[in-house]
């Protein structure tokens, strides 16, 4: 009989694909991880992984990886739902998101309406919500860059332009707009690789056979803001944003592309058994008002 936690580290390693980072992740050496591995895979009697040079998931990996994705959702659900009927309150919600800034307002409302709920925040990347949800690792993920994946379910939130954030002495400040061309020597401050700001900054200038001169990479949007107002650069910022009583001094100017533009997603998996905090937590979030940043009545 396999192991549930051989199953449960292999996920990890089929999502990073690389045995260090898994390790770490997981708080085990790596040798008894690399031995886990083998022995699931002599198990199995054929590998999951390609090592030619860096560790990869192979045809069969995937195929395993989606099977194992499914037994353990289900398995982990049955345990919470257990742990529900014995009256044990609504139970715990875990939410995954890029960023949380951007969630402060429904967390709160969710608090105050649920104050027994135990919520667990979860920083993932995009790539990793699809199989993290479908793996019941997560109950709800938020999104600010598509996923494309089957098995899950999605109500958009907001739909917003992005925009360019300059320090108040910087030439394009006070513009009413500035196309792409127009950024293409400008010094970049923004999130490292995975972040949405990042991709689509990546992909707006690959769109143009460019590549952004960025000086500073970072993981704390208002650190970002204090970088920029500082004038170590310039950076692309939400609307939503524009809005914050505490963001930093600077100067926003719109971007001319149709392209630059961030959509603010909630996914699930389509056949998870969410917890009844998970579908609060889930109707909190799909009836803010994203435009406001107030409660609204339940959509339709």
């Amino acid at each position: 009989m396999m192991d549930l936690n051989a199953l449960r580290q292999f996920l990890v390693v089929a999502r990073l694909e690389h045995l260090s980072a898994a390790a770490e992740e997981l708080r085990v050496a790596q040798p008894s991880l690399s031995r886990t591995i083998a022995r699931l895979e002599s198990e199995l009697g054929t590998p999951l992984f390609d090592r030619a040079g860096r560790l990869r998931l192979n045809d069969a990996g995937r195929l395993f990886r989606g099977f194992v994705e499914r037994s353990l959702g289900e398995l982990d659900a049955g345990r919470r739902a257990v742990a529900e009927s014995a009256g044990e309150g609504y139970g715990t919600v875990r939410l995954a998101s890029e960023t949380f800034l951007t969630l402060t307002g429904p967390l709160a409302a969710y608090k105050r309406a649920h104050p027994s709920v135990e919520v667990e925040l979860h920083w993932a990347p995009a790539d990793d919500m699809a199989g993290r949800l479908r793996a019941q690792e997560f109950d709800l993920c938020v999104a600010s860059q598509p996923i494309h994946s089957e098995g899950l379910e999605s109500v958009q939130l907001l739909d917003e332009p992005v925009g360019v954030a300059t320090p108040l002495d910087h030439p394009l400040a006070g513009r009413t707009s500035v196309t792409i061309d127009e950024l293409a020597d400008q010094p970049f401050v923004t999130a490292r690789k995975g972040h949405w700001q990042r991709r689509l900054l990546d992909r707006l200038f690959a769109a143009r056979d460019r590549t952004p001169r960025i000086v500073c990479e970072g993981d704390e949007s208002s650190a970002i803001a204090d970088l920029i107002s500082a004038g170590l650069g310039i950076g692309l910022v939400p609307s939503i944003a524009r809005r914050s009583t505490t963001r930093a001094p600077l100067s926003w100017v719109d971007v001319d592309s149709p392209d630059c533009r961030r959509t603010l997603t909630l996914f699930w998996g389509a056949d998870s058994h969410l917890s009844t905090a998970a579908r609060l937590m889930r109707t909190t979030i799909t009836s803010w008002d994203w435009v406001t940043s107030d409660p609204q009545e339940k959509r339709g």
